[in-house]
């Protein structure tokens, strides 16, 4: 597990207890949890907390939930469980928020996924929506002992670390390497143009340097084709054409159709390892990649988007984006007088 806060651990399991045991995955993330530069440690202590829970069946718990803690649920809740895990699964990424919940003496928001959708994702990057937040340091609070989970929970990390070498050069830093990583998930986020601080990424990069060397480590050791020289915090990878389609043959899936998808000429019908060949030897594939990432975040992020004004309701959504407009505008100053102060 990785470190967040002093003193943060028990009060995030004590939130989780609030809820139906039934979890498979419970993990925290975000400003509320992990240091974020800009971010006072009173804002931090007033930041609302984000949680995801995994579930097996989303229907029995949500309506074990409703019962529990049914002033959570928008109008949605008269529809039943049922419908509730129906719009979870059929729309956006798979994921039903509630959202400016007090809980704890916090206020929270808590996204629920099935534990199958969330391993298709992890897996496959389906719509890189929560296995994007997994790139980052996370709090886990309750973990399964399914070994399909685990299994998925590492190879995720393992992919992201190879999407974002196609970004960097043959040699660079380890910070560079974690902004890469970091920022994956935010390529294609209509939330970035508006909603979202513009240096969100390096914000959440620089004071947790210490926690994304203990999430990558061991991968960049193991990793055949990186030299990783961790003590002065620099990576030199094979850039060789061979070394590329080895990558890129490992990439999760929907990326893979994404990027052949680009590179395709209309009216050829070649089969994957003969395009991504073809994409290994272009000196410009990262720009691919990117593009394919581009592709997966932008359409979860929005229809994700258009979901939450549902599960969250009318109001809950004018507050929720309106404090996001407020973080950007806040990040906008701060980088202006930064830019003044030099």
């Amino acid at each position: 597990m990785l470190p967040a806060l002093e003193s943060t651990g028990f009060s995030l399991r004590k939130i989780v207890s609030c809820f139906p045991q039934d979890i498979s995955l419970a993990f925290a993330y975000g400003s509320g949890v992990f240091r974020q530069s800009g971010t006072s440690p009173e804002q931090r202590q007033s930041n609302m907390v984000d949680f995801v829970f995994a579930v097996d069946n989303p229907v029995a718990w949500h309506a074990m939930n409703m019962r529990q803690n049914g002033s959570h649920y928008s109008f949605l809740k008269y529809f039943g469980p049922r419908k509730i895990s129906g719009i979870q699964n059929k729309y956006g990424a798979g994921v039903y928020y509630n959202t400016l919940v007090p809980c704890g003496g916090k206020i929270i928001k808590y996204g629920v996924i099935s534990t199958e959708t969330l391993i298709e994702d992890l897996l496959h990057w389906t719509s890189l929506y929560i296995a994007g937040r997994l790139h980052k340091p996370v709090k886990f609070l309750m973990q399964g002992e399914s070994e399909r989970l685990q299994t998925a929970l590492s190879n995720n990390l393992k992919s992201a670390v190879t999407a974002a070498f196609f970004m960097l050069p043959e040699s660079f830093s380890e910070e560079d390497l974690y902004l890469q990583v970091a920022g994956l998930s935010y390529f294609g986020d209509f939330r970035m143009v508006i909603g979202e601080d513009k240096s969100k990424v390096l914000n959440i990069v620089k004071p947790n340097m210490l926690q994304f060397q203990k999430l990558y480590s061991s991968i960049l050791h193991e990793c055949p084709d990186v030299i990783y020289k961790q003590h002065q915090g620099k990576l030199e990878i094979d850039k060789s054409p061979e070394g590329q389609l080895t990558k890129l043959m490992s990439l999760p899936k929907t990326l893979q159709q994404h990027v052949t998808a680009l590179m395709e000429s209309p009216g050829k019908n070649r089969d994957v390892e003969e395009i991504l060949l073809q994409v290994a030897q272009d000196p410009d594939c990262g720009l691919a990649i990117r593009h394919g990432v581009y592709k997966i975040v932008k359409s979860s992020s929005l229809s994700q988007s258009a979901k939450g004004v549902l599960t969250a309701g009318f109001r809950k959504t004018v507050s929720y984006s309106w404090k996001k407009l407020y973080k950007m505008c806040k990040g906008y100053q701060r980088k202006k007088f930064q830019s003044f102060s030099v």
